[in-house]
């Protein structure tokens, strides 16, 4: 499960602008995904023990 969610991070960190069109200029979304992916792993961490 891990495996899947780092390659979706990376897939969408690369080419998440591209595939979905989306304009960040100033990164703010590739922020975002970043943030996600950091609280995500904290959750997961907290909820395993």
């Amino acid at each position: 499960m891990a495996f899947i969610a780092i390659v979706l991070f990376i897939a969408l960190f690369a080419f998440g602008g591209n595939y979905f069109g989306w304009q960040d200029p100033s990164g703010q979304v590739q922020l975002a995904l970043v943030c996600a992916f950091i609280f995500g792993v904290i959750a997961g961490l907290k909820a395993k023990g």
